[in-house]
């Protein structure tokens, strides 16, 4: 086990989020829409700057809200003219959950840490 400098945020949808993805599927044919449980199954965790205080970890939400936004945003639409408008604080607000982490730690005892830079692009292919 070891202790990575790391915090976490993790990010969940809300019922609002979940209401424009199912806003993206409508096809007219009476297809199921996703629920929120089905899309809470796959959140994403996001490793941030070790911080020791909610002050700090807000402060960083509060840098890099439309960056996460944008992330979560584009896993369900590349096309950035169907997202919604405008793409705002308040928006994030209504849109994502986030929980705090102050401390990240990896329990792969065998395999090492390996970093790479993320393309959007590749994100995009991996669904």
């Amino acid at each position: 086990m070891k202790l990575l400098n790391r915090s976490a945020l993790s990010v969940k949808p809300t019922q609002a989020f979940v209401d424009w993805i199912n806003s993206l599927e409508s096809d007219g044919e009476g297809g199921e829409d996703l629920a929120l449980e089905d899309v809470n199954q796959e959140s994403t965790v996001y490793l941030i700057p070790e911080m020791d205080t909610r002050e700090a970890l807000d402060g960083f939400v509060s840098e890099r809200w439309l960056d996460v936004l944008e992330s979560e945003l584009r896993a369900w639409e590349e096309d950035t003219r169907h997202w919604p408008q405008p793409l705002d604080k308040a928006l994030f607000n209504s849109f994502i959950t986030v929980e705090h982490s102050y401390l990240a730690v990896d329990l792969d005892d065998e395999a090492p840490l390996e970093v790479c830079e993320v393309d959007d692009e590749l994100l995009a292919d991996l669904d």
